[in-house]
């Protein structure tokens, strides 16, 4: 198998369904971590250059919108969400799918919630189309712990890779002098190091 690092040159950031409806069904992980996660991720994206892309489901209903800190933190990527009208699989989503295709980025780190329901199938479906998927697992969680390791499982069954945020962001770094690596450092120490452990 080829050298396939993730870097912010050649891969995307999707952000699936972080609504605070569907946080609140969440008790596989704390949800103050996975939304500082998913903040250090929305933020390795934008300091990088790397293209973002966030999408929701049925807002106006129990899903409600996205959390406030994720909005706070991309506007533009907000913006520019794709809303999803019920389809549970993004990647069936003609727009989303769309929005991924013109990025020309072969790469995909995935994180969202649930991880049982809003993340298993995207990433299973864009293997499946020939894209290489990372799912950020702490940046994702489900309703129960049973619920997460089934779907995790499902996905490595299919040759997806699990990552965590930490992992993620050394990763794109690869090294912590480089431009990229210092900026990465900084959103790295300043949404999880320095918030660990309080």
């Amino acid at each position: 198998m080829t050298n396939n690092t993730f870097s912010p040159s050649n891969a995307t950031l999707l952000l699936i369904d972080h609504q605070v409806g569907t946080l609140g069904w969440v008790k596989s992980n704390s949800l103050d971590e996975i939304k500082r996660h998913t903040v250090a991720l929305a933020r390795s994206a934008i300091v990088t250059g790397m293209p973002l892309i966030l999408t929701s489901s049925q807002e106006d209903q129990v899903q409600g919108p996205l959390f406030d800190e994720l909005i706070d933190t991309a506007p533009e990527a907000y913006a520019n969400r794709v809303q999803r009208a019920g389809i549970v699989d993004a990647m069936k989503d003609a727009n989303f799918a769309n929005a991924v295709s013109a990025t020309g980025r072969n790469n995909l780190i995935i994180a969202g919630i649930t991880t049982d329901v809003c993340v298993v199938y995207p990433a299973i479906t864009a293997v499946q189309a020939g894209y290489n998927v990372q799912v950020v697992v702490d940046g994702s969680g489900s309703p129960t712990t049973l619920a997460d390791e089934t779907a995790l499982r499902r996905m490595e069954s299919h040759g997806i890779t699990l990552t965590t945020t930490n992992q993620l962001i050394a990763e794109l770094a690869q090294d912590w002098s480089s431009d990229n690596g210092q900026k990465l450092m900084q959103v790295l120490f300043e949404e999880v190091l320095s918030k660990q452990g309080g």
